[in-house]
């Protein structure tokens, strides 16, 4: 994916990210308001070597013998001879490995100085803790240094500066925790929106369908308002987004149908994607520019045709392919224009492949195309029946319908490939039921919202507006 896709990820998913910090935040405040507060106290202590004389060269061996040793003394802060007399002298409820966790020590680089920390939920205790390790130490580190001959140690530790009782604690710290919390929840949420769309295998807009094939996207049929079936809506609402969007789909066809004979099949990958409302409104689209159209029922299996424009498909094309009817006899004209006629399936028969491969198909085909300016099969669909893809040969060429957040890509994928495979000309791909709201909208959807943009005034039937004229 490129930069662009990525900012689109995050504008399309932006409620789930936001969603996710707010969570993360409230999680990292709740666990910080739930933490016992941490006091912290340190005592500073500085480590020197007394040597007999005061030679530069004296002195400058103790200092480096010091740097060298105070790692050491930092490390033995910790120890059980260090801490067991603090728990004793101040009668402390902890174990030494319980005090361990909360005393450090750490000898600043290039210095000869000690900082002894302790940590408690009693600021008091904390100090007193820090203080008295680092009276303790002094102790053992003289008895470890002393000189195996007898006499006194040559390592000094003075307190520099004693621990005081802190006024605030160390820990929690709110706003870090919430500052982690909000970088946590944007990093899951970003991750999460990414991976939805990686994983997502559903066709949702243009984009799906440019990755998938290099056909031309001759059209897109937002969803209607009801999101349900909107029927013959070229004819019943003429002036709606929805029919402005089939008309710019007949525009787009009349372009890549011009080269080819005047057939041309409409189907899906799988059922229920919309094929059918797309050929009746397209047949209704083209014929109000003035063109002869004829609409055919090619689906031998489910037939919906007859259904869509409301007429009787008892007796249909399955009639003249078995030679039972001419087609002059079956086809029912349609409209008040007289542009559009329609042929019902018929009767569903055994053979359904057998029927649309035969030479009595084709010979269908050219005595329509020699009548109709442009002639509409409503095929079934091409994954599940080898149907279409017998009949897809002897036509112009294919538009391929899928439904905006129904079809599966490999599904669709695989659809196009059977139409390739058999040598099919694909003119275009139509995605239905696209949202009219969103990052995934289609062009068309937006049109209604440019108003009355070129609406017509009925005159008013009225009597008083006759008497006005």
């Amino acid at each position: 994916m490129e930069l662009a896709d990525y900012i689109r990820i995050l504008r399309k998913r932006w409620i789930l990210i936001t969603g996710t910090v707010v969570i993360a935040v409230v999680i990292a405040g709740a666990a910080t308001a739930l933490m016992s507060p941490q006091y912290k106290a340190t005592t500073q202590v500085f480590v020197s070597t007394s040597t007999d004389n005061s030679s530069a060269s004296d002195l400058s061996a103790g200092n480096t013998f010091t740097s060298q040793r105070v790692k050491s003394y930092a490390q033995a802060v910790t120890t059980t001879s260090v801490l067991q007399p603090v728990i004793k002298t101040l009668d402390l409820p902890y174990t030494v490995s319980e005090l361990a966790a909360k005393v450090s020590a750490n000898a600043p680089l290039n210095t000869v100085i000690l900082e002894i920390s302790a940590t408690d939920t009693d600021p008091t205790r904390a100090a007193a803790i820090a203080n008295a390790v680092g009276e303790t130490l002094p102790k053992i580190i003289s008895d470890v240094e002393k000189p195996n001959a007898g006499g006194t140690s040559p390592v000094k530790i003075s307190t520099l500066e004693a621990a005081s009782v802190p006024t605030s604690p160390d820990s929690p710290n709110a706003k870090l925790n919430l500052a982690l919390g909000l970088l946590l929840g944007l990093a899951i949420g970003v991750g999460i929106a990414i991976l939805m769309e990686v994983l997502d295998t559903k066709v949702r807009n243009t984009r799906d369908v440019e990755a998938i094939t290099d056909a031309a996207m001759v059209g897109g049929i937002p969803m209607s308002e009801s999101k349900a079936d909107p029927g013959l809506v070229v004819q019943n609402d003429p002036r709606s987004p929805l029919s402005e969007a089939f008309r710019g789909l007949r525009t787009n066809l009349e372009f890549v149908v011009a080269a080819h004979p005047k057939s041309v099949i409409v189907t899906s990958a799988m059922a229920s994607e919309g094929k059918t409302t797309i050929a009746s409104n397209l047949a209704i689209a083209i014929s109000q520019s003035g063109s002869q159209v004829l609409v055919i029922d090619a689906d031998l299996r489910r037939p919906r045709l007859s259904e869509a424009f409301g007429i009787e498909g008892a007796v249909g094309l399955t009639d003249v392919l078995i030679g039972n009817a001419d087609l002059e006899d079956v086809v029912q004209p349609w409209g008040a224009t007289g542009n559009i006629e329609v042929l019902p399936s018929g009767q569903i028969p055994p053979n359904p492949s057998e029927l649309l491969g035969g030479n009595q198909m084709r010979e269908l085909i050219n005595a329509v195309e020699a009548k109709y300016d442009l002639v509409i099969f409503d095929c079934a669909p091409l994954l599940p029946v080898t149907d279409t893809a017998v009949l897809s040969k002897m036509v112009g060429g294919a538009v391929l319908v899928g439904a905006a957040g129904k079809t599966h890509k490999a599904q669709f994928s695989a659809a196009i490939k059977t139409l390739h495979a058999v040598g099919s000309h694909l003119f275009g791909v139509v995605l239905t039921m696209l949202p009219t709201k969103g990052f995934d909208a289609y062009t068309y959807s937006q049109y209604g919202h440019y108003g009355s943009y070129g609406d017509i005034v009925e005159p008013d039937p009225s009597p008083a507006a006759d008497a006005e004229k």
